[in-house]
């Protein structure tokens, strides 16, 4: 989605006659429903300004394409700036231009795409702006299927107008120079040398015909996590990190390195919703890692994740190196301190207090991950604890890090790479759900698909159809219909039932739920698939989710008796009634937040409540009104 767009004439007239923040300003609440802040509007003025004056050269044409703040599919970031034409060989071809208003940045040492620079009222490393602009314009070749079938040439760079080159200047190192030289930095004195940049690329205009189509191009799905873990093992990139995530990444390598120095005990706690690339960074840096001669291992309560990741290197990998690298979260009860150089804690919030069947094992996962690791790295939403037993709070690793004489770091991940990119859907869904206020009361703005269907046959006629493709459509349901032992690998028995339909939860088969082909056919619950991800879902909410006198009701009592989430909750319920009910109200609600953010290019929905039905429809199709 592109916020501004016109050509180069009616860019300079907005810039002179003072309106173009404005028509920004003004085309983002429209579009996104977003106030802008004034320090934001400011920037509008101060930056576009700078390229007026770059854009004001006759050999520019009049007719150039001019797109101001383009959404960058399956992502919730913006580039700045872009102009589209024509090179003098008549090839299509677009220049994007990253502005920056520094006028001061210092090289992190040990780093190769991270620069330090005073940004948002502190002192911050954040990416260089060159390898900003190149990561920009290679999401945008990897996902726009415009870009590739029509070879437009994409052409990044960024332009600091406020700062001052100097002789060897940080900017320039030899470590960026990778970045630097496929997407260069113009700065302060520098115009001529960026509009000669443009005019290599640009030299006929377009009338808009290149932004049309990069703003329209079909989105091609992108490449999964546990389609790419055999070639990330071996040190493959198969994912361009972007802004904070590769902040995230390259601060936790210079950390854990950093440990392997000084042997300091260290531990990061990154938070991030979902979708925003934890199990991408946690895998990534298993691979980097395990590449530099350390000992480290990928944990995760949830052993889906590590059945797919295991199934995904079977013939690249030895099942014992396998097994040493994904470890569940009760492995460390009795292992001594610092044993392992790295752990990389994935879905930290569904870590527990005791390990093993019984759960008599151990003190607590937390403790004893920070205790058998020199860095510890924990991956966690506390918006998707869904069990009684989950205890993974970022209140409870800072307590054992602290008792584990153990430094902390904080960081965040905030960019959207499922639901459309989108961080409005998210908060629709926080918002829907009763989890949190937010100002999304509808899906306005969004390109994500999302259906309410009048029938259960309904969604999965619409599961199977969109996972013919690619077989990355899955049916997901709530812990609402038991799943006895006895017939879970009977395809016969259908343990959910809803009027005249019928479908068996996922069959316990040892295939990997969300590979195997046959799974379309069953239904997966939130163990099954809590750390994937899928092109479609299509979501069952049981009755333990209703819609009743204007408000939404959780009820635990309809939940499946062999449902083990919302264990030790009548027991909580005579003891403490209120806390009882306030912890499963969060779980039921999570659960379906959870399942409701696996899909990455829609989801589709059943309600066996026709009052929370009736609710959701309204909510989705009062956009407009």
């Amino acid at each position: 989605m592109i916020v501004y767009d016109g050509v180069k004439t009616e860019f300079l007239r907005s810039v002179e006659t003072d309106t173009i923040a404005l028509q920004i300003e003004k085309n983002i609440l429209r579009r996104m429903g977003r106030h802008t802040p004034e320090n934001e509007f400011r920037s509008w003025e101060n930056s576009l300004n700078y390229m007026y004056r770059v854009m004001n050269d006759a050999e520019i044409p009049g007719n150039a394409g001019v797109a101001i703040e383009y959404n960058i599919p399956q992502t919730s970031k913006r580039v700045d700036f872009m102009i589209s034409g024509y090179d003098p060989d008549g090839r299509p071809g677009m220049v994007i231009v990253e502005l920056k208003q520094w006028n001061k940045l210092a090289a992190v040492k040990d780093s190769e795409a991270l620069v330090e620079t005073y940004t948002g009222h502190a002192l911050r490393k954040v990416v260089h702006p060159s390898y900003q602009a190149w990561s920009y314009a290679q999401l945008i070749y990897d996902y726009n299927a415009a870009v590739q079938d029509q070879q437009i040439r994409l052409a990044p760079c960024a332009f600091l107008h406020n700062y001052i080159r100097e002789d060897n200047d940080p900017l320039d190192d030899s470590r960026y120079a990778l970045y630097t030289s496929d997407a260069p930095a113009f700065t302060k004195g520098q115009v001529d040398d960026l509009r000669q940049f443009i005019k290599s690329i640009v030299r006929r205009g377009d009338d808009r015909k290149v932004l049309y189509l990069v703003d329209h191009g079909k989105i091609r799905p992108s490449k999964s996590l546990q389609d790419s873990i055999a070639s990330m093992i071996r040190g493959n990139e198969e994912f361009i990190m972007i802004d904070e995530q590769r902040v995230v990444y390259e601060e936790v390598l210079r950390l854990s390195e950093l440990c392997q120095k000084d042997q300091r005990k260290r531990t990061i706690i990154c938070q991030g919703g979902p979708g925003t690339g934890k199990s991408v960074i946690a895998v990534r840096l298993l691979a980097e890692l395990t590449q530099r001669g350390q000992l480290v291992q990928y944990v995760s309560k949830n052993s889906a994740p590590r059945t797919v990741y295991a199934a995904k290197l079977k013939g690249n990998v030895k099942k014992s190196s396998v097994d040493n690298l994904f470890k569940g979260s009760g492995s460390y009860t009795e292992m001594p301190a610092d044993r392992i150089q790295t752990l990389l804690c994935d879905e930290a919030h569904r870590l527990n207090e005791k390990s093993g069947m019984y759960r008599n094992l151990g003190e607590n996962q937390i403790k004893e991950i920070i205790h058998a690791s020199c860095c510890s790295v924990f991956f966690i939403d506390e918006h998707q604890r869904v069990t009684m037993s989950d205890i993974g709070s970022v209140e409870e690793i800072r307590k054992w890090a602290e008792e584990e004489g153990s430094e902390i770091t904080e960081l965040e991940l905030a960019s959207q790479f499922r639901c459309d990119g989108s961080n409005g859907y998210l908060a629709w869904l926080d918002n829907l759900l009763e989890i949190r206020d937010t100002a999304n009361y509808n899906l306005e703005g969004l390109d994500y698909d999302f259906v309410v269907c009048d029938s259960p046959e309904e969604m999965r006629h619409m599961v199977i159809e969109r996972n013919k493709t690619s077989n990355r459509a899955r049916i997901l349901a709530g812990y609402c219909w038991n799943w006895p032992k006895a017939t879970q690998n009977d395809p016969d028995y259908h343990d959910i039932k809803i009027g005249d339909f019928e479908m068996s939860w996922n069959l316990n088969t040892g295939k990997a739920f969300a590979l195997d082909e046959q799974s379309v056919d069953q239904a997966g619950c939130i163990h099954t698939t809590q750390g994937l991800e899928f092109d479609y879902v299509g979501i069952l909410i049981g009755d333990d989710l209703r819609y009743e006198d204007g408000k939404l009701v959780a009820d635990p009592s309809k939940r499946a008796k062999t449902d083990k989430s919302l264990n030790g909750y009548k027991k909580l319920l005579k003891e403490n009634p209120e806390e009882a009910r306030r912890r499963a109200d969060e779980i039921i609600k999570n659960t379906y937040r959870t399942l409701m953010t696996r899909g990455m290019k829609g989801c589709c929905i059943y309600c066996t409540d026709p009052g929370l039905r009736a609710y959701i429809r309204e909510r989705v199709e009062s956009a407009g009104k």
